[in-house]
């Protein structure tokens, strides 16, 4: 039931650029930059993919 620190680390600093990346695009739709609205929400996006895929490589690994 342990887990390893690099996917724990991994994974928290996936969370954080998830973070970012949705407080950046709040802010350029706020200010009407829809061109970097649409490049954070993207960039937000493809984060998900690599988060679980991060988790199901320390899954298989335990």
């Amino acid at each position: 039931m342990k887990r390893s620190y690099r996917g724990v680390i991994l994974l928290s600093i996936v969370l954080l650029l998830n973070i970012i990346f949705t407080q950046y695009t709040i802010n350029h739709y706020y200010y009407e930059n829809y061109k970097l609205v649409i490049l954070f929400a993207a960039l937000n996006v493809i984060l998900f993919p690599m988060a679980l895929f991060i988790y199901k490589k320390e899954v298989k690994n335990r």
